[in-house]
């Protein structure tokens, strides 16, 4: 018989009424309302996919082990510290036992007023049910968190007396109890029962320690929090002996002793865990600021981000680095970009990862793969300032691409590259979201201790596999012997732990995208968060529950007023530079930088005019004119005479010389200049030689030529198989139209109320079907088996429950022959098919005759 016939016979015996406890979890969960299995769905989405039959295969799918494992790494820690109490008291407990094992005999009135929301937690996650005189933890619960020599409990307690000498022999356990000052037994069991009867009598067990040797109670103490297991000799010392023989030390092989929880428990005072938790600690402030210098530090970083970025894709306009065979930015290409953006790898290795995932850089998809940016980018270049911005911070915001890995390595010892696979980490949007939720905790303005920030977050979600397996750590340390030092559960979470290095990166990414400002919120950063707005003056401004693109049109007009106006001007000086007073307009900026180089960045960015700059904007087509027309509409000062002579003079040598393919060939009037050509050794490695008075023919390609040439002093130009001169533009390489990177989710996505609603319905009706009383036919049918009736009863049956409106359970195969058992209320019967209201799938269905194996009617007290 199934699990699912045992628990509907329980139910059929007794029933589930209000006052009868529950004897299973699929029981505790009937007994819910709507709203409980709601909320257990909502805090354990992965029980959704797919949507449960009904309330047994529910419990039976919530005590599954990775489903535990899974809601017990989203306890906070005093809700894990509960369960771990739970799993080292007896099965059931009462809420008493619970309450004296985490305050101990002094008590505790903080984690007595903690305590009934920690079980509240455990019990609406199903991971604890029963009422409070017999609390149960769920089965793979207590096998995660109960003490075992492989994996010892996050307390710190061993095993107890009774599983500590399940293997003694009879002799040896009434040896123990004799040395004790225990009366001899007739049988191990009562032995056992005697002797832990002892170790849990305060009164006893003092009086047995006062008689101790000083240095056995010092063993004792070593191994009082754990770990329980200590080494020994084969000949051990007198204070363990004397600790042995009277069984508050329990061998567990021949090298190895075992403290058992009672002594334990006895010697902590009756406390599970060294230092409970029942209290979220306070993130500390660090320092105040005017909430103005944030917004105004904020903004200023939020601007050097748009340049940074637009600098890096403008950097790759004709497209960048190769990918790598298996993905990603090779560490040159990673180092050669920091360099340019004067930042470090790591950083450089952000603004990268941010660009793709904003979809604005993606590789190209072509056989020589290289990265390039996107069609999208020239979209986002036309938008404001502040708008730009927005699209960076709202897709950081929901990635799970963790650019701080890069450098690092993989589970197989590969290296983790810029851009690469492997960088998704589905934590990564939840912690980014929670440290800034933190930090709009603290009044306007202030900044927050991080190290405080690290502990809050270590205590909401305590490091993974401080529940079900960290304490093995504890086990491996407590096989040096009975100096070992104790580990109470989780305890501080080591500095690498993924979690705290999110919270890390994420300070710092904020600070850099102009989120934080001096380490505080900024008002901008609050809007994209649906957060409450100090200076908040309508509704529409008070945040939460507005969509996502409205809380980023909300950031955004909060940080436009913020950024620096945009100029059309430059100053030209003498010396061949131009100064930008602020951020230039895009035409201004994007015609300049052809026209300049950019010399330094910062409040004032200066250009420099030189040979190079001024040929590459004959090169897009210009002519000296339109540079001098140019530079005198766009400077407020006068054109300075060296500049004009410089563009004049680039523009007098520009095109001289003629290069074409022959592989190449040179061409120029003056066939002196073409003889001092020749005649210079720096020619030798183009290959020339003289054709004609006025043509060289070269070995090089066009390309190679022309850098030859200009790196020899001269100013040629290309030129078509027509003669004519060829103008290179500036015309940008994007790769075909790309979509951002999806989010790596972690696990299944949470339900929303529709959903939640559709689905606590359809387990109620399935429940009921399930759990239904059929009347037994003439001949039982085998448990578990379907009901068996002829077509002629089959029809007859169906057609009476549609006359009287009565509900029916019947067998059905469908078209794959999958066989299930539905309960149904005929309305109609014709054409060899019943149509009716079925309860299992909760809405009204037809179903083929022929295709029910059979039909029996419900009890009388079902109907």
């Amino acid at each position: 018989m199934g699990i699912g016939e045992l628990d509907r016979e329980a139910h059929v015996a007794e029933g589930t009424g209000a006052g009868a406890a529950p004897r299973t979890l699929a029981e505790a969960l009937r007994a819910r309302g709507d709203e409980g299995l709601a909320a257990l769905l909502r805090a354990r989405p992965d029980l959704l996919n797919p949507v449960p039959n009904d309330l047994t295969q529910l419990a039976t799918r919530a005590g599954t082990r990775g489903s535990v494992v899974r809601a017990l790494e989203r306890l906070d820690r005093f809700a894990l510290q509960t369960a771990e109490a739970l799993a080292v008291a007896p099965d059931p407990a009462p809420y008493a036992v619970l309450l004296a094992l985490l305050t101990g005999d002094e008590g505790d009135p903080v984690i007595e007023a903690a305590l009934p929301g920690a079980v509240a937690v455990l019990r609406e996650q199903a991971l604890v049910w029963g009422e409070d005189d017999r609390l149960r933890l769920v089965r793979t619960a207590r096998e995660l968190l109960s003490p075992s020599p492989q994996h010892p409990s996050p307390t710190g307690l061993g095993p107890t007396v009774a599983e500590a000498t399940s293997g003694m022999s009879p002799g040896r356990v009434q040896e123990i109890i004799a040395t004790a000052g225990l009366a001899a037994t007739h049988d191990p069991v009562s032995a056992v029962a005697a002797l832990t009867g002892l170790f849990t009598d305060r009164a006893r067990m003092g009086a047995l320690l006062d008689e101790a040797p000083p240095e056995a109670l010092a063993v004792l103490d070593r191994l009082v929090w754990g770990p329980p297991y200590g080494e020994v000799t084969a000949n051990p010392a007198p204070p363990v002996r004397w600790l042995r023989d009277r069984g508050l030390l329990l061998p567990v092989s021949a090298r190895t002793m075992v403290l058992p929880r009672e002594v334990a428990l006895h010697l902590r005072g009756g406390r599970a865990h060294r230092a409970p938790e029942p209290v979220a600690p306070e993130v500390g402030v660090l320092r105040d600021h005017r909430p103005q210098v944030v917004d105004s530090a904020a903004a200023g970083q939020a601007y050097t981000a748009l340049a940074t970025v637009e600098e890096l894709l403008k950097s790759w306009d004709k497209g960048g680095p190769q990918v790598l065979r298996a993905g990603g930015l090779s560490v040159r290409d990673l180092r050669r970009t920091a360099v340019a953006l004067d930042v470090t790898e790591p950083v450089a290795a952000f603004w990268l990862e941010l660009c793709h995932g904003a979809g604005l850089l993606a590789p190209d998809g072509e056989a020589d793969e290289r990265y390039a940016p996107t069609p999208a980018y020239d979209d986002w270049l036309d938008l404001p300032p502040a708008e730009r911005w927005a699209r960076l911070v709202t897709p950081w915001l929901a990635s799970t691409r963790t650019p701080g890995l890069v450098g690092g390595q993989d589970a197989k010892g590969r290296a983790l590259s810029a851009l690469g696979p492997d960088l998704d980490r589905a934590a990564a949007p939840e912690v980014r979201h929670r440290v800034l939720g933190l930090l709009a905790t603290l009044p306007p303005g202030a900044a927050a201790d991080p190290e405080t920030l690290f502990a809050r977050l270590r205590w909401e979600r305590p490091p993974r596999g401080s529940a079900a397996g960290a304490a093995g750590r504890a086990g491996a340390a407590g096989s040096a012997g009975p100096g070992g030092s104790g580990d109470d559960g989780p305890g501080p979470a080591r500095p690498d732990d993924l979690r705290s290095r999110l919270a890390r990166w994420t300070l710092a990414e904020a600070e850099l995208l102009g989120l934080t400002g001096r380490g505080a919120l900024s008002a901008p950063a609050r809007a994209l968060l649906n957060l409450p707005l100090a200076e908040a003056a309508s509704p529409a401004d008070e945040g939460g529950g507005v969509e996502e693109s409205v809380a980023a049109e909300r950031a955004a007009t909060l940080l436009a007023p913020l950024l620096p106006e945009a100029v059309d001007h430059v100053l030209l000086q003498a010396d061949l530079t131009a100064v930008a007073p602020g951020p230039l307009r895009r035409p201004l900026a994007d015609a300049l930088a052809v026209l300049a180089d950019v010399e330094s960045k910062g409040g004032a960015t200066v250009y420099r005019f030189t040979p190079g700059s001024v040929r590459r904007a004959l090169d897009s087509g210009l002519a000296a004119s339109d540079l001098h027309a140019f530079l005198a509409a766009h400077s407020r000062t006068p054109v300075p005479q060296p500049l004009a002579y410089l563009v004049d003079d680039v523009a007098r040598r520009h095109g001289h010389l003629r290069v074409g393919a022959a592989s190449a060939y040179v061409r120029c009037d003056d066939d002196t200049v073409l003889g001092e050509i020749l005649a210079d050794r720096r020619s030798a490695a183009l290959g020339l030689r003289r054709l004609a008075p006025t043509v060289l023919a070269a070995q090089a390609d066009p390309a190679s030529l022309l850098d030859g040439l200009r790196a020899m002093g001269y100013a040629p130009a290309a030129e078509s198989a027509e003669g004519d001169v060829l103008v290179t533009r500036a015309d940008a390489y994007r790769t075909p139209a790309r979509t951002a990177p999806v989010p790596v989710p972690d696990g299944p996505p949470a339900p929303d109320a529709t959903l939640l609603g559709a689905a606590v319905k359809a387990i109620r009706a399935g429940d009921r079907a399930a759990t239904a009383v059929r009347r037994e036919p003439a001949a039982p049918a085998p448990a578990g088996s379907l009901p068996r009736t002829s077509s002629a009863e089959t029809l007859a049956t169906v057609q009476a429950a549609a006359m009287t409106g009565s509900a029916v359970w019947i067998g059905y195969v469908n078209a794959d022959g999958a066989a299930s058992q539905r309960v149904i209320a005929p309305v109609r019967v014709e054409g060899g098919f019943v149509t009716g209201y079925d309860h299992t799938a909760d809405e009204v269905r037809t179903y083929p005759l022929h295709r029910i194996t059979g039909v029996a009617e419900l009890a009388d007290d079902q109907v």
